[in-house]
């Protein structure tokens, strides 16, 4: 092959290697970490194209300059640093270098709490955060929404990511999970409805944890016939210890009486109208939430 056949060939590998690395960069910080193995080219000096991998000391042996330590650095930094070192070492004059990890250390994204199946699962490329999770069968129906992406090695940075209730928003989340990385998906808040309820138990706080009392009795199915809704108690944790507060439904209802906004672990009771049946204290109320079937509010 001719030589300036082969010339024009690099040079067009490497404007698309750096187009490539620009827009990964642009999308994502991912960070260098030991073990990866990286391509690096220099523009226009094709004697210079190595594949090297990253020591356990966090560097790379290059031609001409030597031990470069490019740890929790993302590729397009540790580009400008081996290329300001070419430069500065009067090597190269204003050399344009293109760095690409092509295999990283880390071969599985793990995935721990609330989805089906928690565990580690082998990847070879990033993954949309929709399919890594699908991967681990899905939310469970207590699962948050607000999930917390920790990207891999001890400096990588951690994100927070909110998938939307959206289905259609929710596919086309561009969260893009590495290698190494480590998805965490904590549970929801809960509140409960206990007592004289169509269907007293524990419901998921999805909405944002925006969620009153009269919307938590709706999900519960409201009250029945036989409730004593003048007489509703609403048991909440405190530092001094469960606090007791006093509500209305009926008022609330008409608007008498501010409809309260709840907090995870709050727990309304509805005591029976019947004579027979004795209002419970505060703390008999928190233990039986603890046997309470728990339903996902949609």
């Amino acid at each position: 092959m001719p030589v300036r056949l082969s010339r024009k060939i690099f040079t067009l590998a490497f404007l698309i290697g750096l187009i490539a690395a620009t827009l990964s960069q642009a999308q994502e910080s991912l960070l260098l970490a030991p073990g990866d193995l990286v391509h690096i080219a220099v523009f226009d000096v094709p004697e210079m194209e190595q594949h090297v991998r990253i020591t356990d000391d966090g560097a790379i042996h290059l031609a001409l300059i030597g031990q470069v330590a490019v740890i929790g650095m993302t590729p397009s930094n540790a580009a400008r640093k081996v290329a300001d070192l070419l430069t500065a070492g009067s090597f190269i004059q204003h050399a344009q270098v293109s760095i690409l990890v092509e295999q990283y250390a880390s071969a599985a994204i793990s995935v721990s709490g609330q989805v089906e199946h928690p565990g580690s699962y082998p990847v070879t490329t990033p993954r949309n955060i929709m399919d890594v999770l699908s991967m681990a069968g899905g939310l469970t129906p207590i699962a948050d929404i607000h999930l917390t992406l920790k990207r891999r090695g001890d400096f990588g940075e951690t994100l927070y990511v909110a998938i939307p209730n959206n289905a259609d928003a929710a596919l086309t989340n561009s969260v893009m999970v590495y290698p190494g990385d480590l998805v965490i998906v904590p549970k929801a808040g809960l509140v409960y409805v206990l007592g004289d309820a169509a269907r007293p138990g524990g419901y998921v706080m999805n909405d944002d944890a925006h969620l009153t009392v009269l919307q938590a009795v709706a999900l519960a199915g409201g009250t029945t016939k036989t409730a004593a809704e003048g007489r509703v108690c609403l048991v909440r944790q405190s530092i001094s210890g469960p606090q007791e507060i006093q509500l209305h439904l009926k008022e609330m209802e008409r608007g008498t009486q501010a409809d309260l906004l709840l907090k995870a672990e709050d727990v309304i009771y509805i005591p029976y109208s019947t004579a027979k049946n004795i209002m419970l204290g505060a703390s008999a109320i928190l233990s039986s939430a603890g046997g309470a079937a728990i339903y996902a509010a949609h």
